[in-house]
């Protein structure tokens, strides 16, 4: 199952370093894994061509075997425990091509199930112009597979209508969190088919903050500018690894039960005060190296001073331009689009991608856990370390069981 982390990651990247690229000194957070799932579901419908470049943008076409999103007939039949809810024969639904759908469907029911400590809402919704005939087929597979409901909206006679009855779903999927993500105007009477993709996370600490030891300090935003924020304080024993090439410190803060955890990746603090060791760590992330990074051999166990500022971020991203930078063109393309297996309709593109993520970092985690658990004394090392994070840092969200990254962020201002 290990095998879904790799695409997710790469994809990760390659999403990050387009979204980076005008946005010096601005927060960026977004959800690679639950992008690719809203992807898998077009490419559902998608066949030739279309279907292609959507495994080549989610990287499902490079490696072969266990290794990849591969459709390896024998991975297919053997799930990982504790998803065989809803399993559909193998080949009802896991279509030709390189994309692995019971993969995803596999990490899905994982994640649904994490515990009483988290709250991880992860919603897909496609909106299609009314007038469509759809493939029943299709529709049975997004929603076994990804608990997808497709709804048929009038986007040309009643685009106000449409708009309301995406954004009151989204609103409904994220508990309030996420309201109006369609301006008006953002969606035209053209549109035929529009992918709503929303994730929401609240979590609990392992070992929380506490709040009494919150005091402001500042944030250092560049060379020139500070700000004051809510910069939160505990000692305890964390995972603290060195990537000595630049100076850098990465903190592992594990979630409730360890299942999830935020990896911070934090910059040498340069005497200058430049942020050129955030350029350093994106300049060389690949795959391979914030695998190692962030490894369990790369990092030790040791006592820490944490220093981390409270932030909330939402990021909205329309995908389009985007998604057709990395190389998914034709699902855009009248000409070219091929969603056949989606419906009989020739002239169905797809029209907007739209993701919105929303995150809140504060003491608790990010929601009040019910009950303490007994404190574990470990063996720790005599060494005391300091991690300081007031100065622009990367960060992410693992799900360590599969290794699969489902949140990533840059964090340059709180």
């Amino acid at each position: 199952m290990g095998s879904i982390s790799r695409p997710v990651t790469e994809f990760c990247l390659d999403l990050y370093n387009k979204l980076n690229r005008n946005a010096e000194n601005t927060n960026i957070v977004f959800s690679p894994m639950s992008i690719s799932v809203a992807l898998a579901l077009v490419h559902l419908g998608a066949r030739n061509n279309t279907a292609a470049q959507i495994e080549e943008v989610l990287h499902a076409r490079k490696a072969t075997g266990r290794t990849s999103l591969g459709s390896d007939p024998e991975s297919a039949e053997t799930e990982p425990e504790g998803s065989q809810e809803k399993q559909l024969s193998p080949s009802q639904c896991n279509k030709d091509g390189d994309l692995n759908h019971k993969e995803f469907q596999a990490l899905l029911l994982q994640l649904q199930n994490l515990g009483e400590r988290y709250v991880l809402t992860l919603a897909n919704n496609l909106f299609i112009q009314q007038g469509f005939e759809l493939q029943q087929q299709f529709l049975t597979c997004s929603e076994e597979l990804y608990g997808a409901m497709l709804q048929t909206v009038d986007f040309h006679g009643a685009v106000e209508a449409a708009r309301i009855k995406i954004n009151t779903w989204v609103e409904s999927e994220t508990q309030g969190k996420i309201k109006e993500l369609f301006a008006p105007g953002v969606i035209d009477v053209h549109a035929l088919l529009v992918l709503v993709n929303v994730i929401y996370f609240k979590a609990s600490w392992e070992h929380k903050f506490e709040e009494q030891k919150t005091v402001q300090r500042d944030f250092k935003l560049n060379q020139n500018e500070k700000k004051p924020v809510q910069m939160m304080y505990q000692k305890g024993t964390f995972k603290l690894g060195y990537i000595e090439e630049m100076g850098a410190q990465v903190l592992e803060l594990p979630y409730a039960q360890k299942t999830l955890s935020m990896i911070v990746l934090l910059p040498g603090d340069m005497a200058d005060g430049s942020t050129s060791g955030l350029e350093q760590i994106e300049s060389t992330m690949t795959y391979e190296n914030l695998t190692l990074w962030a490894s369990s051999e790369h990092m030790f166990e040791t006592t820490v001073e944490v220093y981390l500022p409270r932030f909330k971020l939402e990021g909205t991203f329309s995908l389009n331009e985007v998604l057709q930078e990395m190389g998914m063109t034709d699902v855009f393309n009248e000409s070219k689009a091929d969603l056949s297996a989606m419906s009989f309709a020739k002239s169905l593109v797809l029209s907007n991608v739209v993701h919105k993520t929303y995150m809140e970092v504060n003491e608790e985690g990010t929601v009040a856990a019910a009950g303490t658990a007994a404190a574990i004394v470990r063996r720790s090392l005599p060494l005391k370390e300091v991690f300081m994070a007031d100065h622009p840092f990367l960060f992410f969200i693992r799900h360590n069981p599969t290794n699969t990254i489902l949140f990533f962020g840059k964090l340059c201002s709180p």
